[in-house]
């Protein structure tokens, strides 16, 4: 049987299932939330060749901007010190 739905379709189910997959993101992100920033980001009007993204490429790109959503959300959590010695860290390289 083939699956007929797009990836359009399919991308709430993949953000569900990497978050589902992974402590850290069960930890650190909505679920609900992440989904609606993955159907906006991949919203047909933005990316309309959505659906000729082969579905791991899809995927991958979903695990990305989960892992920068987690990242900047830790960032918040920072003090200003901290703040100010990840500046400096990124700022050596």
């Amino acid at each position: 049987m083939i699956n007929s739905k797009s990836n359009f379709q399919k991308l709430p189910a993949i953000a569900t299932n990497l978050i589902d997959n992974n402590p850290i993101y069960q930890e650190h992100l909505n679920k609900k939330e992440m989904v609606e920033v993955i159907n906006r980001t991949f919203d047909p009007s933005s990316v309309p060749d959505v659906n000729d993204i082969p579905e791991e490429e899809l995927t991958k790109r979903v695990k990305s901007i989960l892992s920068l959503h987690l990242v900047s959300g830790m960032l918040n959590d920072f003090t200003p010190e901290q703040m100010q010695l990840f500046d400096e860290a990124v700022k050596r390289g």
